[in-house]
Parts: C-alpha cells; structure tokens; sequence
C-alpha cells in the first residue's frame, strides 16, 4: 500500500495517476489520515507552494507526527516541498521543518554574475553523485521537470545523491537509508520520471 499524502496543497492527481499507469495492481491512496500513514507499507509526500502554509495545513490535519514517524521506518519519497520539510528549517517564514535531516533551506539570489529567473522553471539535468536503487535505468544528465524558489543546503554532503545548476550547483536530490526526496516533480517529467516512481514501488530497503 502506498499513501500519498494529502494536506490540501499539492499536486495530488497527477502523482497519483503516475503510480496507476506504472503499476496498477499497486494499492495506491490520497489521504488526510494519520492512521492510513502508519498502516501503509511505503509513503509519497508530494508538495508545492509555500512551506508556512505546508506546516500550517499538517499540523491542522494532525499530520505532522505521523509523517515524522513514517520517515523514520518506511521506504519515503519526498517531491518538492516534501524534500525540503525533511530538513531543519527554510528561510521562507523563517520556517521549521522535521528537522529529520542536517541543513536549511535558502532561497535562490540574483547575482551581478547571471541574472537568473526565480522560480527555477522548466527542464534541467540532473547529475548524479552517487548510485542508489532509485537512480535504476536512469542516466546521468537526465532531464526533470521543476518548480521552486527555495532549495536545501545541506549539511552533510553524504546525503546528496544527485545535483543540479542554477546560477550555481544545487543539491537536487537526497538519500538516507529509507528516505529518498527530489526536488524536482517526477510526475511532470515524462518517462524518466515515470521510472524514477517505478523503481520507489520496487525499491527494497
């Protein structure tokens, strides 16, 4: 079974209808509960938007605690926003988040240097700095969909497993033991994407 979590902001349908078409005989859910977090054997937290308002609609939903404990024990995979919840506070609201991982998140800068467009938006390549199960039939350089204004400066280097550029090099995606999070939206980006949903369903921590 896996949840995909629901706390009223997020691209729900479209991750949802990603995990149908790649395996359809996969019990796949939308949910609010923390309950349904707790019993489902591996968890996706989608997100997008403002993270005040992400931690906001958690807490109100009573989310927060199940999710903090499901990434903990099950395998995880964080998208967007729900990679940069896992870290320990965002300079956007002066926000914190789980605090599950070493780093903050930080806001793009304009530099004298390239006058780069914030949000980030479109295509870009992702460069993976370390193998991992969930890089399978996936190459370097690949290209993925995103969408944000903010990324995770992360502490502890280990944890970046892949990396991509704008104005400068930005950890793009990140992995501990049964954690896995990206910062772009595998459910926008096409085949790759697809795979990347695929080898998580597959993935045996």
């Amino acid at each position: 079974m896996i949840a995909i979590i629901d706390y009223g902001v997020g691209n729900l349908r479209s991750v949802h209808n990603a995990v149908k078409f790649i395996s359809p005989h996969t019990k796949s859910f939308i949910t609010s509960d923390p309950e349904q977090i707790l019993k489902a054997d591996r968890i996706i937290f989608p997100g997008q938007g403002a993270m005040p308002d992400c931690v906001r609609e958690l807490e109100k939903r009573g989310l927060s605690d199940a999710l903090k404990e499901a990434a903990k024990i099950k395998p995880f995979l964080g998208i967007c926003l729900g990679l940069q919840m896992l870290f320990e506070k965002s300079e956007e609201g002066n926000q914190k988040g789980f605090g599950l991982l070493p780093g903050k998140i930080k806001r793009f800068k304009l530099s004298d240097k390239e006058r780069i467009k914030i949000p980030h938006m479109g295509w870009n390549n992702v460069m993976q700095s370390k193998p991992h199960p969930l890089w399978n039939k996936i190459e370097t350089g690949s290209q993925f969909y995103f969408v944000h204004s903010y990324y995770a400066e992360v502490s502890d280097k280990d944890l970046v497993v892949g990396y991509s550029e704008h104005g400068e090099d930005f950890a793009c995606a990140i992995a501990k033991d049964n954690i896995f999070a990206t910062q772009f939206h595998p459910e926008k980006s096409a085949q790759l994407g697809l795979q990347l949903l695929k080898n998580f369903i597959l993935w045996d921590i």
